[in-house]
Order: structure tokens, then sequence, then C-alpha cells
């Protein structure tokens, strides 16, 4: 809203420089709005910052109302809604969009308002072909669900495109080059397109119209299936029924990223941070898959801050981690008194970062994908309309050829009490996609963008974990404890491997042990059958008893086949195993790269690695404990070795006899103290983390002492050395591909 409409309903002469940004003095930042007459019929307000200056008021309904105010903000002793509109506030019953509007058929039952959990059923008169959803309930969201039911005729060269609830439609006639031109009716906003043109395909231009209400909201399911369905349009490796809806990234291709966060006033400060999180979690998820975007993220209220702009990122090519710093150290506060709303300018800032593009590489410009993300309520304030700057973002992407619109993609991400018209405005508008989303809380964004990872191709999603969501399961939703029922009972650690194998130590197991005795948990409650064990078949415990060994533990290494393979899911995933093809795409390495060499020296190339494994299970089945080691490899590796002839049960003169080189050895003080395993750990996986994936590369075997015994202290000696079965040993890494390669009920791996 520009500053003469403001002026328009608030005679108050300071409000546009205010907002614009331009100091104030210390006497109008010191005042108070007034306490009386806020109080909402049915309802109850939070206030951001008590009654000062800057406070953001939101208005609070029971489940199944909403505030006909949804916020207002403290400005110079007045509170100030965002639409500019003045009502009183109350809490109403929500509603659904008017579904009488169906043609050639009947609805049922007729009313005069429809309410959450109302039903309705649809047929057609003779003579017209249904389809769509015949029943659809009226949502908590304010929509209704399933698709818009339609009766149609197939004489015409597109389908009848339907009316859908709460809109009108002008136009009956469906052949090349008819329109439809819909509206909605008041006070209701059209989202998508207002005029859609039969196309010679048989589709319809543009995306398909909804009537959204002030209180109407996107669930995060419906968010991350359209989101995700409209991404994979463009990054779709494979073309799969089965891939569904999810994302499929593709290791080739140009991709550039532009992700814009409104930090002005309008905004709450939580939204804010969450938007913060939710792009984090984006890119976290995107970096998962063998593509590599190029990224400018932005952050703006008056003027634009960038975090990293595209032509720097290109150039320095910084680590997830260093965005994430950048993004951390951007908080609420930075952005200071320069609190308006300027979204034209942020528009404007990409499309500078997209003529230098060009300008550097014409060729490369063209054939790239272009992803314009906002999130922002859309009350600009100030710097003019929006939608100029995108049209010219759109001719400068497009040259006005048709063929080259889809490499453009622009999406908003509306939150809170959001300007849906203007918003409307801003974003692509294609056939059976979605790009404007309106959502209530952005904390079930994160959620959306867990669900859009592709599960049907979840062995090559291994060692996917996000650390940042409140379920901890699901930065370690590979873990695995394993239990054997015998007169003195066995517990063990172990990891998913594929959907329908557990890697674990051999020793875990005795003779006379029978698959009905095991059990395996990986989620709450919840335990898993087994259908068989197999040891390595060079395990053997007393080969070496003679040179003075009185256990041995060379290839300690078992596989637990489960009875049905697990569902994969955000928090039941397997861990990547290296030399495998999986895990090639983890490390983002080609197929000519990808080779177990390759793989050895990226995880294990130092001569110190730096490395963990985890504890026994909480309650909530994430571990209680992380363990921090660090492998000795090359020149640290003897004294690791040596001390082996310390533990009990080893009489030898060269500690070689007892760890030999399918042995990894962590634990002592040097270069600083490791942690060591304590009783039950045994079997579980030892890991590296690179590139955002946790890859396994040992098993937890033996150690030289139990420091644990009597105390809760983890933290080794001097002497106090674990030694973990080398998953680069060829001989167990054999063992592995003759079982997790030949899976026939769950998924294979691939080996190298």
């Amino acid at each position: 809203m520009e500053c003469k409409q403001w002026l328009k309903w608030l005679t108050l002469a300071m409000i546009c420089p205010l907002i614009a940004g331009a100091p104030s003095s210390m006497s109008v930042r010191d005042s108070s709005c007034p306490k009386e007459n806020l109080t909402i019929t049915g309802g109850t307000f939070v206030l951001s910052k008590n009654y000062s200056h800057g406070s953001l008021l939101t208005y609070i309904c029971p489940k199944g109302y909403y505030p006909t105010v949804h916020s207002l903000l403290c400005i110079d002793e007045h509170w100030i809604s965002k639409t500019g509109k003045k009502k009183t506030p109350e809490c109403k019953k929500i509603t659904c969009p008017n579904p009488r509007v169906f043609e050639n058929g009947e609805v049922i039952p007729y009313k005069v308002k429809y309410y959450i959990n109302d039903t309705t059923t649809y047929s057609c008169h003779s003579d017209y072909t249904f389809r769509g959803s015949a029943v659809r309930v009226c949502k908590p969201n304010g929509k209704w669900n399933g698709s818009t039911p339609v009766c149609g005729r197939d004489s015409d060269h597109c389908p009848d495109p339907g009316v859908p609830p709460g809109s009108s439609r002008t136009g009956n006639m469906f052949n090349i080059d008819d329109k439809v031109t819909y509206s909605c009716g008041s006070p209701l906003t059209l989202i998508g397109s207002k005029v859609r043109v039969c196309q010679d395909g048989g589709q319809w231009s543009g995306t398909e119209p909804q009537c959204y209400a002030d209180f109407t909201y996107d669930t995060p399911e419906e968010a991350s299936e359209a989101f995700s369905s409209s991404l994979k349009s463009n990054l779709a490796v494979e073309t799969e029924e089965q891939q569904g809806k999810k994302i499929t990234l593709d290791q080739g291709g140009k991709l550039d990223i532009y992700i814009a966060v409104d930090a002005s006033d309008s905004i709450e400060e939580k939204d804010f941070y969450n938007a913060k999180t939710t792009i984090k979690l984006l890119l976290e998820k995107i970096s998962y898959y063998p593509v590599s975007p190029n990224y400018e993220i932005l952050m703006f209220a008056t003027d634009v801050t960038p975090i990293i702009k595209m032509n720097n990122f290109k150039r320095q090519r910084p680590t997830l981690s260093d965005i994430f710093k950048e993004l951390d150290d951007f908080t609420y506060d930075k952005k200071g008194d320069k609190t308006g709303t300027n979204i034209a300018k942020v528009y404007t800032d990409i499309e500078e970062s997209m003529k230098i593009e060009e300008f550097n590489n014409a060729t490369a410009f063209r054939e790239t994908q272009h992803i314009v993300i906002l999130f922002s309520d859309g009350h600009a304030n100030m710097g003019g309309s929006p939608k100029p700057k995108v049209d010219q973002i759109k001719r400068h992407v497009t040259k006005n050829d048709p063929n080259l619109e889809k490499k453009l993609d622009l999406y908003v991400f509306g939150v809170g009490d959001v300007n849906q018209e203007d918003v409307n405005g801003l974003v692509s508008q294609r056939d059976q996609e979605k790009y404007f989303f309106k959502l209530q809380d952005l904390t079930e964004v994160q959620q959306m963008f867990e669900d859009m990872i592709d599960e049907s191709t979840s062995v090559g999603s291994c060692g996917i974990v996000w650390e940042g969501l409140q379920n901890k399961r699901r930065a370690f939703p590979w873990l695995a404890k394993i239990n054997i029922a015998r007169a003195k009972g066995s517990n063990c650690m172990g990891s998913l491997v594929t959907s329908s194998y557990i890697l674990t130590a051999a020793h875990c197991f005795k003779d006379g042990d029978s698959a009905d005795k095991i059990t395996v948990q990986l989620e709450k409650d919840k335990s898993y059958k087994v259908k068989k064990y197999v040891i390595h078949p060079s395990y053997n415990l007393t080969a070496k008893q003679d040179k003075g060994i009185q256990e041995y533990y060379e290839f300690d290494v078992a596989l637990i086949q489960l009875d049905k393979p697990v569902e994969i899911s955000s928090s039941l995933r397997p861990i990547c195993i290296p030399c495998t093809k999986e895990t090639n795409g983890a490390l983002k390495l080609s197929e000519s790269e990808g080779k177990c060499k390759k793989h050895e020296e990226i995880l294990m190339g130092n001569e110190l690695v730096e490395a963990a494994f985890t504890s026994d299970m909480e309650s909530d089945h994430s571990p209680k404990n992380i363990k921090n080691i660090i492998f000795k490899l090359g020149k640290n590796r003897d004294a690791c070795v040596e001390d082996a002839k310390k533990a009990q049960g080893i009489k030898v003169e060269d500690a070689r006899e007892a760890v030999t080189e399918n042995f990894l050895c962590s634990g002592g003080i040097e270069p600083k103290t490791d942690d060591v395993a304590c009783k039950g750990e045994s079997g579980g996986a030892s890991y590296v983390v690179k590139k955002g994936r946790v890859i396994q590369v040992g098993i937890i075997s033996w150690g030289v002492k139990d420091i644990c015994r009597g105390s809760k202290k983890f933290t080794s000696d001097a002497v106090s050395r674990d030694y973990h079965s080398n998953l680069f040993s060829e001989k167990i890494r054999s063992f592995l591909k003759e079982h997790l390669e030949n899976d026939r009920i769950g998924n294979p791996l691939t080996f190298l």
C-alpha cells in the first residue's frame, strides 16, 4: 500500500516517513499505544512488545473460528491494521466457499453456508461425464478436500475446466484459443489464473483458480505436494510413475535459486527466524542430491541486505555451513529502524543479479533454470507495486519466447495475514502447478520440506538427517538396537543399511541363537521380527588361542535380515555404506570418479580422521550420547595398535597379530581425548559425516578395557583403545556385497 493510500484513512502526517524508515524522536519511540478497545469477541490476543512502539498485536480464536482482524501494529501511539481496513475484532466460524456454483449437475445438501466437516455430494445430469471428487468435506483451513467436481462433455478440444467453489465463470466454449474468465464473489480473493486459454495440446493455460477467504490457508501436506510437484517438472531425472510428486533432482543442468525473506515489522520476529530455519532445511534437502545449485539469499525491509549474492556464490563456492553462518549472523534487529516493506526493491535486486549473470555468460544464462522464492506477507508499503518488477524479470528470462517460459519459476510463501490479491500477481501460473502458498505457521513448513524427499528412492537417499527439528530420532534414522533372548540376555547396537538389513557385530551372537529369539528396535514402541542372521564366514573367536589371543575378533561382522522391509520415512532411513553407487550420489561423484578407492580417499584420506558413534538409545530411540573419536591412520596407527597388548587375554609380542589391517583404531588422549565404547554399544556404526551425509566406515568390535564399568565416564585414558571392523576391508566388503546386493525383500545396494 502506498503512503497516499495510508493517508486516505489515517490523518497521521508522520506515518509514511516512519514506515519508510525515517528517523523519529526518542519520545515517539518510547510512546505507548492505548490498552482500551482491543478485546476480541470470543477470543484473546498476544503482544510481541507489550504496548510499546513497534509491538505486533495478534488475535487468536478457538479451533474452528477465525479473527475478523488478524493483527494490529503499534505506530506512534496508534494501533494500525496492515490492510488499512477498520473492523471490529470478533471470532467467527470458519466456512468453505459456496459449492453450489457446480454446473450441469446437482450438489446436495443445499445450505446457505457450509462449515467445517460439512459434506457435499455431486452428480451429473444425463449426457455429461463426471470427473473430480464426488464427495467433498469442508476442512478446518477453509478449503474443500479433493478436486473440483466437473460435469463435462468429450466433444471439445479441451476438457471442461469446471467452476471452483466460490467462483463464477464466463465462457462455455472449449476449443483451441477459446477463453474462460473467472472471478470470486466478495469478500473472497481469486488465487490462480483469472483468464485461461484452450491450447493446441488440449491443456488450459495458467493455473486452476481457487477462491480464498482471509482465513483460508494451505496445509503443509497440500503445500508439500504442490511445491515438490511443481519443482520436479523442471528437476526430475526419471519419469517413472512411482516417482509420484516428490522431488528428484538432476545431476546435470544449471540451477540458480534466489531466496528473499521479509524482515520488516509486518512480519513477526518468530516467523522471521522460522523462515530462516525453513530456508536452511530447503537448502539442506537439496544438497542431499547430486544437483549443485547456485544461490542468492536476501533479507529485506526498507532496504535489501544480501546474505550471499549470485555472482559471489559462483566465484567463492561457499559451503552450506558458510551460508548457514551468514544466515545466523543476520538477526531480526539488524534491520534497525528501516522497517518498511519494499518488495519491489527485492525483485529489482534479483533482476540486477540476473543481468550480471547474463553479461558473464549469455549462453549459460539461457540454459539455466531460474527459481525465485519469496517469504513475505505481501503487504508492500513503499517502493511501488512489485508486479512491474516481476514482469521485468519474466521478460528478461523469457525474452517473450513462450518456449523459455518454463525456465523461470516464481514462488511466494505467504505467512500469516497475507495480501492475497497482490501476491497472486507475483507468481508463475501454469496448468497443474501451484506457486503461491499461504501458510498459517512456518514451523509446519519445515515438516513440508521433510515430506518432499522421494521415499521411493530411499536407499539412494542414504545417510540423510536433519538435526534442526524437535524429533531427535530424525538425526539418527538408521540407529538400531538388537535384543537377543537367552539366559543371559544380550544387547547390541546396529545400523539400518537397506530397508531389510541391519549391520552389526558377529560376537553379539552365540551358538544356539535362533532368529525367533532376536528382535530389532528401530522406532519407539515397535519391534521388528528377524528372518535370519548371517555371520562373516571368516569370523572365528578361537582362531588364535594358540598364539596367545584368547578371543580373536577379526571379521567381527554380521547381517540381520528382517522378516519384512521397513517403510522408509524421515525417521527411518539407511546409513550410507562406502563403495556403493548410492554413496557415490551422497558424495556427489560422477560415474567415472565414483570408485571405491576414491571413497576411501575422501573419507579416510587423512592420518587423523574425525568420526563418531552413538551410545545406547533413549526412550524416544535417539542416542543418549554422541561419542566423538579420531581414527588413527598412517604414522599414528602403530601406537594405537600397540596398546592392544594391554588388553586382558592378549599375550603376543606383535600387536598386529590381534589388530590386523581389517581394523580401524580409536581412543587415547592424543591429539585430543577420545570417547570410548561402553558395554551394549558393540555392533554400532562408527561413521564419518561428509557433504551433509552420514557414511558408516566401521563397526564397533572390541576394546582394551572397560572404562565405563562402575561409572558414567566414557572418556579415554592414555591407553584405552577401541577397534572397529573396517568396511573398506576387501573381505568385509565382499561379504556385504554378497548379501546386500542380492537382497530380494527390500532395496538392494549396488556395489562398485
